[in-house]
């Protein structure tokens, strides 16, 4: 845990108490603060008391007596209308934070020679990926790395600091509209495309959320941003200008006189006198595809950032061993291959994974999103068929007819026997695919409970499933 300090002897409000809420609470608590929580939910509110939290109605506390409110990234901000708590905390003067400011503000009342370093990593799509692989990285290159936020364990409950160690970040538009103070060694910008805009109130809102990562850099840092994007493209440009950090762009789609690139997935470095080719991608099994060689390259650029070696980043870059839920391939029973990309919950994301493969037996649907999948049309040909989830499902087939054969499975175990069976029927070498292309909360309660539900029906076809390829 982090003790957060700064608040000691004053109350802090806590509004959302799943995980970032309840490790804030224990890091304000270890710090010296007081703590009143509260969550609209019955299960969370348990679960706090379960713990020893006293809890506290905030719709009838005073908040005059708040040093700060707490929020969980989850609770709405600014849009589609601030929470009755955010309006409260503004009335009463009360500052509204969230957990990675906390940290910051841990980091920054730390003697400078207890600070750890910060890669915080953000984008509209593989941020989880290039987290984990920066983290994989340094931590074959001997470094005292921690990996979290919006991935895995929540910054505050990550082992507490000390110089040599090295806090890998992975931050959402909603924690970063939260935060004000954090200094960022390195910072990660991938890419950016529409998402949430119903949290932000528009693209601009969106992208101006994205861009507080680059916040409070200077002198010595690095600045990673990915230019395959028209924003990615204005922001380097915007903040090249700046001349302050060093600013390094990334690329999996071009060459560039400047910066790390990918071509037919080859790692090239021009940060120096030269292209020079570093890394050869399609060794790479976990980091399929150019959505893979735009996370490698990110990853290989803040690792350089960090001071390691540009040959020792990029051979550890080829040993990763992938993440869950996304391009992870679960199973293979017979000639059929089975991948996991649960995490797909956008048509970019999911445009990502049917790019990697020639054809696929494609499973998606779920609570669609602007839009639904009519962005994804050119790669209709690849579809060999779809099987089609959840609110979506009608929809979705909608948009294929006359286009791919689609059929409305409905459920997950559903749409998995299909998909084996019109893919072990076809005789050859085949990929049934989960890439959803839509949310998960109409049938599930996250990604990661739709990519265990694909696994588990995976696993029931025939005992042969259960050993992954």
């Amino acid at each position: 845990m982090i003790p957060v300090r700064g608040f000691e002897g004053q109350t802090v409000a806590v509004f959302g108490l799943a995980r970032t809420g309840l490790a804030a609470a224990r890091a304000l608590v270890a710090g010296g603060a007081e703590v009143a929580l509260w969550d609209e939910k019955p299960a969370s509110r348990a679960a706090a008391e379960a713990e020893g939290f006293t809890l506290t109605d905030l719709s009838k506390a005073d908040w005059s007596k708040f040093a700060a409110l707490m929020l969980s990234p989850g609770v709405p901000l600014t849009h589609p209308a601030p929470h009755w708590t955010v309006e409260r905390a503004k009335a009463a003067g009360v500052e509204v934070l969230g957990d990675i400011e906390l940290f910051a503000r841990a980091v920054n009342a730390a003697p400078e020679h207890k600070r750890p370093k910060v890669v915080a990593v953000t984008g509209t799509n593989g941020k989880s990926t290039t987290t984990a692989l920066i983290g994989h990285v340094c931590a074959e290159a001997g470094r005292d790395v921690r990996i979290g936020g919006n991935i895995g364990i929540g910054v505050l409950d990550l082992p507490d600091m000390h110089g040599g160690a090295v806090y890998v970040l992975e931050l959402s538009s909603y924690q970063l509209d939260l935060t004000s103070s954090l200094h960022a060694d390195v910072t990660v910008m991938l890419n950016l495309s529409p998402d949430h805009l119903e949290r932000h109130g528009s693209m601009e809102g969106y992208v101006a959320a994205k861009r507080r990562i680059l916040m409070n850099q200077g002198k010595g840092d690095t600045a990673v941003i990915g230019v395959d994007d028209q924003w990615g493209q204005q922001i380097c440009t915007e903040i090249t200008a700046a001349n302050r950090r060093t600013i390094v762009p990334i690329s999996a789609s071009k060459a560039m006189g400047r910066g790390i690139y990918v071509l037919q997935g080859m790692l090239y470095d021009a940060t120096g006198e030269r292209a020079v080719e570093v890394a050869d991608l399609n060794a790479a099994r976990s980091l399929p595809g150019r959505h893979n060689w735009q996370n490698a390259a990110a990853a290989y650029a803040a690792a350089k950032g960090l001071g390691i070696a540009a040959d020792e980043a990029a051979e550890h870059l080829l040993t990763f061993p992938g993440l869950a839920h996304r391009m992870e391939t679960v199973a293979q029973l017979g000639r059929v291959r089975f991948v996991n990309d649960s995490k797909a919950t956008n048509t970019d994301a999911a445009r990502q994974a049917l790019s990697s493969y020639p054809k696929a037996y494609w499973i998606a649907g779920g609570q669609p999103k602007t839009g639904g999948i009519e962005a994804l049309a050119d790669l209709f040909p690849r579809v060999a068929k779809a099987y089609l989830i959840g609110e979506g499902a009608e929809a979705f087939a909608r948009t294929l007819e006359g286009k791919a054969p689609a059929v409305q499975a409905g459920t997950m175990e559903a749409a998995v026997a299909q998909a084996y069976a019109d893919a072990a029927k076809s005789g050859q070498d085949a990929v049934v695919l989960l890439s959803p292309a839509a949310a998960s909360f109409d049938q599930f309660t996250d990604f990661e409970a739709r990519g265990e539900a694909f696994r588990e029906a995976v696993q029931h076809l025939a005992p042969a499933a259960k050993g992954a390829a």
